[in-house]
């Protein structure tokens, strides 16, 4: 059979709380499918029931992938059209999918993405932290070691950093990247487009004792820059690399005057006068 006859994959976002975000393409791509691939019969039953799409449901999740992805791409190569979605927002982002479009990329099935709701992006978003450059880590491995390994790697990335926390792990998680980041600040999202829509400025320390409430995406803040990084930064970025560890102004402003070797007073008058100016 020629790859034009071939099925198409189509990867579908849909909402992670409010059921308005559901787009228009989503709907009819989902109503057009032969089957829906799915983590939850039951909870991707729900969404289909609000709009009144009615198709066969498949479970495709992180148990079974591997499994079922050959007998799939065989049906898309006989010319049938999946639809997968997650239980909420994007699938490939921390969520099952990545295997079964590679391997429709291997076998030259065409795979196209009907573009939703995505807790990262929302979360950063939210934030207000900086989102000229970050980086997407996703859960936390459960093993100590693995955990520790997986944010060794990141530690020293001076981009804003996205984690997927579940509420059984939060204060487990929010230590560990304590242990490895510092008293980085960070900012806890939860109930993203829903009611309850929460926003939570918190600064890491070593024994955390929040009540958790549904899942979470922590967004940190960059690595700040090392010292000799920070002598190629003019003095006002450097000051304000300093203030972001969570320095006080005056202590700041002493330790740049001692990196930089220049006078106190020479560095208060780059930096604190000319901001009055």
């Amino acid at each position: 059979m020629k790859s034009e006859e071939f099925g198409t994959l189509s990867v579908v976002g849909t909402p992670i709380g409010n059921l308005q975000e559901m787009t228009p393409r989503a709907i009819e791509t989902l109503n057009a499918a032969d089957c829906i691939l799915c983590e939850d019969c039951r909870h991707t039953l729900g969404l289909l029931n609000a709009f009144g799409i009615s198709k066969p449901l498949r479970a495709h999740h992180k148990f079974n992938e591997r499994g079922t992805v050959d007998e799939i791409v065989e049906a898309l190569r006989g010319g049938k059209n999946f639809a997968l979605v997650t239980d909420a927002g994007m699938p490939c982002i921390s969520d099952p999918g990545r295997i079964l479009v590679s391997a429709c990329r291997e076998a030259g099935i065409r795979v196209t993405v009907v573009s939703g709701p995505c807790a990262a992006i929302d979360a950063l978003v939210l934030s207000g932290f900086d989102s000229t450059h970050f980086c997407f880590v996703g859960f936390l491995p459960e093993r100590n070691r693995e955990r520790k390994e997986l944010l060794a790697r990141f530690s020293d990335v001076r981009a804003t950093l996205l984690f997927y926390v579940p509420p059984h792990s939060l204060n487990e998680d929010l230590a560990a990247l304590y242990r490895a980041l510092g008293a980085r600040k960070v900012c806890l999202v939860r109930e993203i487009t829903k009611l309850h829509e929460e926003t939570i400025p918190f600064t890491l320390c070593p024994e955390p004792a929040l009540e958790a409430r549904g899942e979470y995406v922590v967004v940190a803040e960059g690595a700040p820059p090392k010292r000799n990084e920070r002598l190629s930064l003019s003095v006002e970025e450097h000051l304000a690399a300093v203030l972001a560890e969570g320095t006080d102004k005056k202590e700041a402003i002493k330790r740049v005057a001692s990196e930089r070797k220049l006078p106190k007073n020479e560095v208060y008058r780059l930096t604190v006068e000319k901001e009055r100016e």
